[in-house]
């Protein structure tokens, strides 16, 4: 004879089963970069945890909002994107304010401030106080080519 055991929901347990499902349901609709999500994904482990070891509400709070913090961040970590070379829209004037010599950086003004600068052709060097074109920038050095280059 089979023995059928019948375990309570609590109405705690069925509150968090409805927060969960629908976080993650307004995940869908309206993006929130994966908040919604990882806070949707916590709301339902806590439902499942609340059945039988989590009982008091505010330990069921406290373990729903850490979860939601530890998931949210490692989502963050794992989805950020790598930050190496960032391109400049249009292309724009600066001026050497030092020599960049050949494969080394050098001093640029652009937008009245002075830039750490080098040369995209890495076999040219640039003299000081001439005109250049930024044409890229790698985090805080600019690229940039001379505004008259001689082809060698």
């Amino acid at each position: 004879m089979p023995i059928y055991t019948l375990t309570v929901i609590s109405s705690s347990t069925i509150i968090w089963l409805g927060l969960g499902i629908t976080l993650c349901l307004i995940e869908l609709f309206i993006p929130t970069a994966f908040v919604a999500l990882m806070m949707g994904i916590s709301a339902l482990i806590v439902a499942f945890l609340s059945v039988g070891i989590l009982g008091k509400l505010w330990l069921q709070v406290a373990v729903w909002l850490l979860l939601s913090i530890i998931f949210t961040g490692l989502c963050r970590r794992l989805l950020a994107k790598k930050r190496s070379k960032s391109k400049i829209a249009d292309t724009v004037f600066a001026e050497t304010l030092t020599e960049i010599p050949v494969g080394k950086t050098g001093r640029v003004l652009y937008e009245g401030n002075s830039w750490q600068a080098r040369c995209f052709d890495e076999h040219l060097a640039i003299a000081p106080h001439q005109r250049v074109y930024v044409v890229g920038r790698e985090g805080t050095t600019l690229i940039v080519m001379p505004e008259y280059s001689s082809v060698r």
